[in-house]
């Protein structure tokens, strides 16, 4: 069914000439061909290639060497859009960064709302000149672009062919596709706002379903990033949570190279962050030059949205989404919508939150029950059959025998020994333990005894607490409890041991700190999913590592063994 503008577009065209009749009859001869642009013009629903058609019949129906189109998202803003017709590809790459619309005769269209025409462009005092590589142009002439009685833009045209200024005729033309041209712009935004309004929603109910459905917190917070950077037409997507020391940490980078500044922690004085942290939205022109940003970062970044993840009151953290330096600026519209994006990304991460400690508390029930029962009965039936095998030694005439009780016994007593230390560790509070290193690798083993049913062995070589620093120990552990989570989820093993050695070499000669973990388990099928094995993979390399899998710890080498490291 035809656009009711559209079909009004004929008789807007002629009232914004005030009328067809008792026109020249040079410009009776354009009506036609002006008449047929504007219905072409208002078919179209692609902005950027409709306005070329409006430049391109511009410079045609004034006789004009050169046209262009400026167009601002908001009023007052720069211009975000600049489409010309008649300056070759070349020399346009030339003359670099289109003009801002601010300043100049283009800004005086903008913020004056009245046609410019001038016979030559030098003698006009708002004219600042030309930059280098740009065409010589005399003639101008321009009308402002107007859309629901706000000025949008411009449209001009410049250097008439055969010399002089542009007359009333061609002034009158200009008028009707600037019209024209608002009416494409009015239609464009709104169908480009419908449509961006429903990728970010799918895109907020594509994070929600991850987080709340996800293995692991990491690959949820991948989700995150990934789809903040392809709604926002970002170059990177990064979510960052709070650091333990202050500040905020980069915890999931969705771009070309994830690698290169995950784990990087954004001090707290940086003024960015303390906005971030007090709930505040900081949008940034270029990154680069901003005094705000403390950090290298941002060098290579123009246009930067940071947004906080808030929920309830509180800041979860931050999601960071920057375009490239020389990148189109962040619309109103699409700032309003990453706003929206990341508060329910913030509601979703607060959901999976209370998810996983619903989750962590039923583990801790579970162990707590373990632990009784271990107490309860397993050692005391230990402890019994050890009595009654005490009273038959001492009854029993051959020695060998009682030697053999006695031994039998010995093991007895150091397998109670054992259950003890387990129902300690099973009985230990977390944020008890030190924060050692060791100490941690040991809770992460106790934790994953409850899934696994039995008590993953451990070794450690080298002074780890002293030697690993915290940025690689605290990626270790993350490493670890990745490592572990697949193997009671996937592997079906019997035996799993864990391996930390700080006095590994890698093959460049540095020091370096390495993790094993093996298990005899059913090894990693062709086709399985392998998200949390990238997930190790990004750790190790963004602090200069590496991890790879190799044969496990089973018969013939079944099972899975993964390695871990990086350097001191």
């Amino acid at each position: 069914m035809p656009d009711p503008e559209s079909k009004d577009a004929p008789e807007k065209a002629q009232r914004s000439t005030g009328g067809l009749r008792g026109l020249s009859a040079e410009l009776s001869a354009r009506v036609p061909p002006l008449l047929e642009a504007t219905r072409s013009v208002a078919t179209g629903l692609e902005l950027h290639s409709t306005l070329e058609r409006v430049c391109e019949t511009a410079a045609e129906l004034a006789h004009a060497r050169y046209a262009a189109i400026g167009v601002v998202e908001e009023p007052g803003e720069v211009l975000s859009d600049f489409i010309t017709h008649g300056v070759p590809e070349g020399i346009a790459q030339e003359i670099g960064h289109p003009p801002d619309g601010h300043t100049g005769l283009l800004g005086a269209l903008i913020h004056d709302g009245v046609p410019i025409r001038l016979e030559d462009l030098a003698d006009d005092p708002r004219f600042g000149g030309f930059p280098a590589a740009h065409p010589k142009m005399r003639s101008f002439l321009g009308v402002p672009i107007r859309v629901q009685g706000e000025i949008f833009g411009n449209l001009y045209v410049m250097e008439k062919h055969g010399g002089g200024g542009f007359c009333d005729d061609e002034l009158h033309i200009l008028r009707v596709l600037a019209t024209e041209a608002g009416i494409a712009i009015g239609h464009a935004r709104t169908y480009e706002a419908a449509r961006q309004r429903e990728q970010w929603i799918d895109g907020s109910v594509a994070v929600t379903t991850a987080l709340l459905s996800a293995g692991d917190a990491d690959e949820a917070l991948a989700v995150v990033a990934e789809q903040a950077r392809r709604l926002a037409d970002a170059a990177v997507g990064i979510v960052l949570l709070p650091a333990e020391e202050g500040g905020l940490e980069i915890v999931a980078v969705s771009g070309d190279e994830p690698s290169a500044s995950l784990g990087v922690i954004i001090p707290p004085q940086s003024p960015v962050v303390a906005a971030l942290l007090r709930g505040e939205e900081v949008f940034l022109e270029d990154s680069a030059t901003d005094p705000r940003l403390i950090t290298r970062l941002a060098d290579r970044f123009g246009p930067h949205m940071l947004l906080p993840l808030r929920s309830g009151g509180r800041v979860l953290g931050a999601l960071s989404v920057p375009r490239l330096r020389g990148g189109r600026p962040f619309t109103r519209t699409e700032r309003t919508l990453a706003t929206h994006f990341a508060a329910q990304a913030a509601l979703a991460l607060k959901l999976a939150e209370a998810q996983r400690d619903r989750e962590r508390l039923a583990v801790y029930e579970d162990r707590d029950r373990i632990a009784r029962d271990l107490h309860d009965l397993v050692i005391q039936r230990l402890f019994a059959t050890g009595i009654m095998l005490e009273g038959a030694q001492r009854r029993s005439p051959v020695p060998a025998v009682r030697a053999g009780i006695g031994r039998a016994v010995d093991e007895l007593d150091v397998t109670i020994q054992e259950i003890r230390t387990a129902i300690f560790a099973l009985q230990h509070e977390p944020a008890e333990a030190p924060s050692g290193l060791r100490t941690r690798v040991l809770r992460e083993i106790n934790m994953a005894a409850v899934p696994l049913g039995f008590m993953p062995s451990h070794r450690f070589l080298g002074p780890v607490d002293s030697l690993v620093g915290e940025l690689a120990g605290r990626n270790l552990i993350a490493a670890l409890r990745e490592a572990l989570s697949n193997t009671f989820r996937h592997a079906r093993a019997s035996h799993v041991d864990v391996r930390v050695d700080a006095t590994a070499v890698l093959p460049d000669g540095r020091d370096a700190v390495r993790l094993t973990v093996a298990d005899d388990g059913v090894g990693i099928p062709d086709g399985g999913r392998r998200s949390g094995l990238r997930n190790l993979a990004r750790r190790a390399e963004s602090l200069g590592g590496a991890s790879w899998l190799g044969p496990g710890a089973g018969e013939d080498g079944s099972g899975t063994t993964v390695t871990w490291q990086v350097p001191l």
